[in-house]
């Protein structure tokens, strides 16, 4: 007796169609064996649905049960197995009727329950894609596959309710489709930018970085103000668009990160890891590759404090992410690719003590330190970083008009005003491109999309030659000069909006 059971398996982003074939053996002794390459979790389910079954009071086989898993040839991870392995047994034990074009999907409980499990985003894409029309996910894992019209997501609690349902005895309602594109409300951000008094420059840079999706790169001396301004920063980047939302969503439902009842992400990925992570904690990888925090803040923001204390292996595999946006984790059987189109946020010292610009403390380093404490971030990613910006010691005459200066500061809901208006002309720049920020732009589209009048190009060529800019800093630079016109909601680039961008030119180690 033989059964088809239809599922799926993850691979990273990617979903590969699995069939669970169930078999009951007319001879041989009681035994239960699961092949096509299951990893240990996969070869406990055998256990895990054996222990579900009795629980749920239906008669478990004491037959000889072989369960293959195709294709054979495709390694198999994770826990989703056990529903539709249970399902193919109750169908040939109970004869309850399987539905066609329909995949199983989740983890059992001991007690007969469904639990919550990562991946049913990327299930129900890849039953939209196959154009199979109904699945069955853990009850607490609907809302997250409810987002994808066109599949009807049948929430499932128990085995006894599948059962009922698949024997005809009760009725089963799909979970109603949840419109990617809901209103939801704006996260309130740790810090107003209102309430971090001065440093108007470095306010200015923060809009510019997120009115175009530019990497900042903040240096001042401790308790300046670099990581209040870093943490006001989500209060003024808008909601994830329909297109970025679902990319942000199939990464956080591939790590198993979208909590029970979850649905699509609307809000900007906030991601600041500490700086004794790894390569494969910030890059992502392992033997069953996992996205890293440059994935896991992917359309959001990655802030590095402290950028100088990173190990250099870190920072050095930051660079294809940071150029490609996108990479790919190859492994002897295994190969799997994430998206990281994140803004960098980093901030640091200028020094090993912190002192160097500051006014009123000396600084203790010599010149041989503060050169090698500079030398442990390379100019190659130094390059890669469109905006540079040095945050002073805040003046002791601020604080003295301190509620006078907080109440003429333009708030953060002011400033994402004009970088929501920013960004959506971007949007409908590109609305045939493929990208969505000013910061995406290869040089292709900078040349269709950024024209330069013969002043400007004149005043950029002589800065590139009293600063020797790189050939990448110079198409940076027309980016950066780009967003700060589109935040002016000006259609032409002017002298002034490049002469504001080369305030914020990158340096490189190579620089006088």
């Amino acid at each position: 007796m033989l059964s088809r059971v239809s599922s799926a398996s993850n691979l990273g982003l990617e979903t590969i169609p699995v069939e669970v074939e169930v078999n009951l053996a007319e001879r041989g002794l009681p035994a239960f064996e699961i092949v096509g390459l299951p990893s240990k979790a996969v070869d406990e389910s055998k256990e895990r649905v054996k222990t579900a079954i009795v629980n749920s009071g239906i008669e478990f086989p004491t037959r000889r049960i072989t369960v293959n898993l195709a294709p054979a040839d495709v390694p198999k991870e994770g826990s989703f197995y056990d529903l539709p392995i249970a399902v193919g047994i109750l169908s040939l034990t109970r004869q309850c009727r399987l539905p066609k074009s329909s995949l199983f999907f989740g983890e059992l409980s001991l007690e007969g329950t469904v639990r919550h499990t990562k991946g049913a985003l990327l299930l129900a894409l890849c039953a939209k894609e196959r154009g199979i029309k109904n699945i069955f996910v853990p009850e607490p894992s609907a809302n997250e596959a409810a987002i994808i019209e066109g599949v009807n997501v049948y929430p499932v609690e128990s085995l006894n309710q599948l059962l009922a349902y698949l024997s005809g005895e009760i009725e089963l309602l799909p979970a109603e489709y949840r419109e990617a594109n809901q209103a939801q409300a704006p996260v309130e951000a740790e810090f107003d930018i209102a309430e971090i008094l001065g440093q108007e420059q470095a306010k200015r840079a923060m809009e510019i970085s997120a009115g175009g999706g530019h990497n900042l790169f903040m240096i001042g001396s401790p308790g300046a103000g670099k990581t209040m301004l870093a943490r006001a920063l989500p209060g003024i980047l808008p909601l994830l668009a329909e297109r970025e939302s679902l990319e942000v969503t199939k990464v956080y439902s591939a790590s198993g990160r979208i909590p029970p009842q979850g649905s699509m992400i609307k809000i900007r990925p906030f991601r600041a890891p500490h700086h004794t992570i790894s390569p494969v904690g910030l890059i992502g990888g392992g033997t069953n590759p996992q996205p890293g925090e440059v994935s896991l803040a992917h359309r959001g923001v990655l802030f590095l404090d402290e950028f100088n204390e990173f190990p250099r292996s870190v920072l050095e595999a930051l660079r294809q992410p940071m150029e490609d946006g996108h990479l790919t984790i190859s492994r002897s059987r295994k190969r799997a690719s994430f998206p990281s189109r994140f803004m960098l946020i980093a901030s640091a010292n200028p020094c090993p003590c912190g002192y160097l610009y500051h006014p009123g403390k000396p600084c203790l380093c010599s010149q041989r330190e503060i050169e090698k404490y500079r030398k442990r971030v390379s100019g190659p990613i130094l390059d890669r970083i469109d905006l540079h910006v040095e945050v002073p010691v805040v003046d002791v005459k601020e604080f003295s008009h301190e509620q006078e200066v907080k109440k003429s500061a333009e708030l953060s809901s002011q400033i994402r005003m004009r970088v929501v208006k920013a960004r959506e002309m971007q949007r409908e720049r590109f609305i045939k491109e493929g990208i969505h920020t000013n910061a995406e732009m290869k040089n292709k589209q900078i040349k269709k999309y950024c024209s330069l009048s013969k002043e400007v190009r004149q005043v950029l060529l002589q800065a590139m030659r009293t600063f020797k800019l790189s050939a990448r800093s110079y198409f940076k630079m027309i980016k950066v000069t780009r967003t700060i016109a589109d935040l002016e909601g000006s259609q032409g680039i002017t002298v002034a909006h490049m002469a504001e961008a080369l305030q914020y030119r990158p340096k490189t180690q190579n620089e006088g």
